[in-house]
């Protein structure tokens, strides 16, 4: 919380605050102000404001660029793409005692909005709930990424007993795989702009029941399209909770204590996809494959109750929307009221952010471009990975699909290891904040990139090598364990690079990557098959590792290149004269350091 900028300003609450304002690029394409703005009142009347330059936070207007300034507080769960761009944003992240800040003029033009905050130490405020209950509430969105994770790997442990049963050929078969990892790349475009606007618990709730619902007709399937439809169905409720996982953790932790709570998330979303052939195995030697359903059904309705009723709404935009809303009804004053009462973008402008602007920054940024390639390769590679196994363990060795399981699990144990390590990841960068004075170039964000690029190469030909039937299948095995390892320390260095190099166009260019790595992902599953007959076990993957070797030059491109990139870019942040950051303001450089904190990231 920014109570350190607190001064003598919270004694009158309706004051303009006395401290330096901070100016924030648009990211509007059309960003003109003018002194009188109408917005939808949430409550269905119209409310008038006159805008002031009294906010402590507001956003440089121009026609110029879209070029990101640096924001030292940075914080991307706020709704930077849902409010305007005169919009407030400090409400969110203070603690008043009166609970109240100074907002626009009201339309008489002598009285002011009175935009409600939290008190200090508001039990109502997620940060300020105990940490026995906010661990509680992290270990439950943690295994709803787990449980998610786990669905779309679980079936891949008896494709063949799907294609006996309804007489298909093994590449419809794996659509059903593929059609789920689509949703993951679609669902995040209409739930993440809806949970800015309706909270973050009513989505986790609709979309779970949803996802739990349409599970059941994947177990009773009596032919393949039902099986599709119903797949496709779960994969985008299910993508709901892995686009705001992430939000909530933010929501319930300051960015200070951030790190082993992120740690905990980083891991569960690629722990699921290698314990899900394990577990599913096993069940389908002893049950058949449409057990493999009815284990989903268990994880997911659990993951469902727990979520939905024992896990508060952590979005503070929503929660301080409803105690506005309180208290209009309790004191006949209409002039409480919330950033979202006030600031709301039109909704074709935001329909444009949320669904055009990732597409702009895909192909029309380099940076977003290649590091979205580069973690597409790396999805695609964990979800071949499913069909490769049972090919090199079920084909050439003769091995159950339980046995096959187990060879899984050096992965698991590799992202669990590289999950230990996150903290000494955040404690060098944390280092290098200092020595740059709390104003770090987005590059060195790629220095654990660097590093770790080559533990999948690495990884992948080890597997490729060791796969003749006639070989350990220890080989194999150990191969998964520099991949995995790999897997976390790659997908976080690079969403902090894109945050950090976009800013406040960071959530659309994180959106742009995961539709990109979900679309390949799904493709990747179709062809393995072709790939590995036509090839043979070891080129076939040691196509994939030329392939990630290869992408081993793109963090460092980005690292030698990346500020002059940055330097030409429309959209990226360059450290150019849009804004000074005086590093010799102690305050600015402490909220720096305390941002350095790895961001959450959803992988």
């Amino acid at each position: 919380m920014e109570n350190s900028q607190e001064k003598s300003s919270i004694s009158e609450p309706f004051e303009p605050p006395e401290s330096p304002v901070r100016q924030f690029a648009s990211i509007a394409r059309n960003t003109t102000a003018n002194a009188t703005v109408t917005r939808t009142h949430t409550n269905s009347s119209r409310i008038s404001r006159v805008h002031t330059n009294g906010s402590r936070i507001r956003r440089t207007d121009t026609h110029l660029s879209h070029k990101e300034t640096r924001d030292p507080n940075l914080d991307i769960n706020l709704p930077y793409r849902t409010f305007s761009d005169q919009a407030n944003l400090e409400e969110y992240t203070s603690e008043k005692p009166s609970g109240e800040i100074q907002g626009g003029l009201e339309p008489d033009g002598e009285h002011h909005w009175k935009l409600v905050t939290f008190l200090p130490n508001d039990p109502e405020n997620p940060k300020n709930w105990s940490k026995a209950f906010k661990w509680y509430c992290t270990m439950v969105v943690a295994v709803t990424c787990f449980v998610v994770a786990f669905c779309s790997s679980v079936i891949t442990a008896d494709i063949i007993g799907v294609e006996e049963e309804f007489h298909r050929s093994e590449e419809v078969v794996l659509v059903s795989i593929s059609i789920f990892v689509v949703g993951f790349g679609l669902g995040p475009m209409a739930f993440a702009p809806l949970s800015e606007v309706l909270g973050r618990r009513i989505i986790y709730a609709t979309t779970l029941l949803v996802a739990v619902i349409f599970i059941i007709p994947c177990a009773l399937a009596p032919n393949i399209q039902t099986l599709l439809v119903c797949r496709a169905i779960d994969g985008i409720a299910f993508s709901a909770p892995m686009t705001l996982v992430g939000g909530t953790l933010a929501d319930l932790w300051k960015t200070e204590e951030r790190g082993v709570a992120m740690a905990a998330f980083s891991a569960a979303p690629f722990i699921g996809p290698a314990i899900g052939p394990l577990i599913g195995g096993f069940l389908s030697d002893t049950a058949g494959w449409r057990w493999l359903y009815w284990i989903q059904l268990i994880f997911a309705g659990v993951v469902y109750i727990l979520i939905t009723f024992t896990v508060p709404e952590t979005y503070a935009p929503t929660i301080l929307a409803r105690r506005a809303r309180k208290l209009r009804e309790s004191t006949g004053e209409k002039d409480h009221v919330t950033e979202q009462d006030l600031d709301m973008r039109p909704f074709s402008e935001r329909l444009a952010i949320f669904l055009v602007r990732p597409f702009q920054l895909l192909f029309g940024e380099l940076i977003v471009f290649l590091v979205s390639v580069y973690m597409s390769v790396l999805y695609g590679l964990l979800y071949m990975f499913f069909v490769a196994y049972p090919i090199i363990y079920q084909q050439g060795k003769g091995y159950t699909a339980g046995i096959t399981g187990l060879m899984f699990i050096p992965i698991a144990i590799g992202v669990v290891c590289s999950a230990f390590c996150a903290p000494l990841v955040n404690k060098h960068y944390l280092e290098l904040c200092k020595k740059h004075n709390g104003n770090p170039p987005a590059e060195v964000r790629l220095i654990p990139m660097m590093v770790s690029c080559w533990f999948i190469p690495i990884g992948l030909f080890i597997f490729a090598w060791s796969s003749y039937p006639h070989l350990s299948w220890a080989g194999p095995a150990i191969g998964g364990f520099p991949v995995g390892f790999g897997f976390i320390f790659l997908y976080n260095s690079a969403n902090n690079y894109l945050v950090d190099s976009y800013q406040h166009q960071a959530a659309s260019a994180l959106a742009a990557k995961t539709f990109l790595r979900s679309f390949w992902g799904a493709a990747v599953v179709l062809f393995t098959g072709q790939m590995y007959a036509r090839l043979g076990y070891q080129w076939a993957s040691s196509l994939l590792a030329f392939i990630s070797l290869a992408c081993c030059g793109i963090p460092y491109v980005f690292y030698f290149y990346g500020a002059a990139i940055r330097r030409r870019s429309k959209f990226a942040y360059s450290g150019d004269d849009e804004e000074t950051l005086d590093t010799s303001d102690e305050r600015a450089s402490s909220g720096e350091l305390q941002r350095a904190q790895s961001y959450v990231s959803n992988p």
